[in-house]
């Protein structure tokens, strides 16, 4: 067995399973669930419609690289979502199944096993950056996002000797879980950072779409690259995906683009990880890179849940609206409980479902314990019927504690 894999911690929705054994919620309260970043709204119809009426490319094999059709849309799409050039679609953009599985395989690709290999990752973070770093055979090192900071990246806290052994930076824009964007000044640093020590960058915007204000989408790093005058992009690999964007995470469809020769290595490597997606998926892509309409409409539903549910759950928990994104990250330090207690209660008395920040976080040394510790993420995925009950729920529950 490869020996790394005694490394890996419990995937967090394994830990809440564990944490819920023995619960037994009151029977006439329906289940809420608020704990997974799963997009509840219905997929559009067109895309559907998109995907049945090409079920006859199931009898052929599709190329890792992906139609040129595809290609084209997403860089299109790219260039029109952030005003910026489009990227080359033939050596600066690939399809993948969904961002999840290329966050993993790219780590696969860009580290080199050594003694002393690093992967810096945020903290709380998206558990597969972990896991990816380790079975690189390299070791994950953590900069943790805490309020105080306004869970800024502070590139500052990472000493010398480790910059020199980091091949590999995971960012997270729109953050899971805090909904934080990193701005300009932050990715300058960071592209200067990465060009004194040669470390890849690897940017998670799975979440880019969901905003808040329509004129005032977050800065991606495709566009922060192009305005610091990196238009090559070099060392840098974005991560998007169709399923929060368009309510078909079951599609499994998103892309990488970015640095050409990061493309082309990655582009080996899943030829022979077997990464081709499905040409029937390959056509709902293609139309559903190319509309906006349900993109603006998905957001309005978003925006106006949060105006409705984060101030009934703020006069309970820290919380505020998030920068983009659909969790809320809530403090429940106010109670004497912690994260992991206050999960399982409010599942064993009002069945409503939340994950434990620890979960989310890791200790990274120096005595200041896990940043996820005494918090809850809160996604307001399901239908603002079933939010607004769970927020009702949640007040009532606090005001118990």
């Amino acid at each position: 067995m490869n020996p790394h894999l005694a490394q890996l911690q419990a995937y967090p929705f394994e830990r809440l399973r564990r944490l819920f054994d023995g619960v037994a919620p009151p029977a006439g309260l329906p289940e809420i669930k608020l704990s997974i970043g799963e997009p509840q709204h219905e997929t559009p119809a067109f895309i559907k419609q998109a995907l049945a009426g090409a079920l006859d490319g199931l009898a052929n094999y599709p190329s890792t690289q992906g139609t040129a059709a595809l290609r084209a849309a997403i860089a299109a799409w790219i260039g029109r979502r952030h005003g910026v050039v489009a990227p080359d679609p033939e050596t600066q953009v690939l399809p993948v199944g969904g961002s999840r599985e290329a966050l993993f395989a790219f780590a696969q690709t860009v580290i080199e096993p050594s003694p002393g290999a690093l992967v810096l990752c945020p903290n709380p973070f998206y558990q597969i950056y972990e896991g990816a770093a380790i079975l690189a055979g390299a070791a994950p090192v953590f900069l943790d996002m805490r309020p105080e900071n306004d869970f800024a990246l502070d590139w500052g806290r990472l000493a010398e000797d480790q910059w020199r052994r980091v091949q590999l930076v995971y960012v997270c824009s729109p953050g899971n879980p805090t909904g934080k964007v990193i701005d300009a000044d932050t990715w300058n640093r960071l592209f200067e950072l990465s060009d004194r020590y040669g470390f890849v960058i690897a940017s998670d915007e799975c979440y880019s779409e969901i905003y808040f204000d329509q004129d005032r989408p977050p800065l991606g790093a495709l566009q922060a690259a192009q305005r610091a005058g990196r238009s090559d992009y070099r060392r840098l690999m974005v991560f998007s995906s169709l399923s929060k964007r368009s309510n078909v995470p079951g599609m499994r469809s998103g892309f990488v683009a970015g640095d050409a020769a990061l493309i082309k290595n990655f582009l080996l490597y899943r030829t022979y990880h077997g990464g081709a997606m499905g040409p029937a998926v390959q056509a709902a892509s293609i139309a559903a890179w190319n509309d906006e309409a349900h993109v603006i409409d998905n957001r309005r539903r978003y925006r106006e849940k949060f105006l409705q549910i984060a101030p009934q759950i703020a006069a309970h928990l820290d919380t505020r609206v998030p920068d983009a994104g659909f969790y809320l990250w809530a403090g429940v330090s106010r109670y004497a409980i912690d994260d992991t207690e206050f999960a399982r209660e409010l599942k064993r008395q009002y069945n409503v479902t939340v994950l434990p920040g620890s979960f989310l976080g890791r200790e990274a040394g120096g005595g200041a314990g896990n940043p996820g510790a005494g918090f809850v993420r809160i996604a307001l995925v399901a239908d603002i019927a079933e939010c607004r009950e769970a927020a009702r729920r949640i007040a009532e529950f606090c005001r118990k504690l």
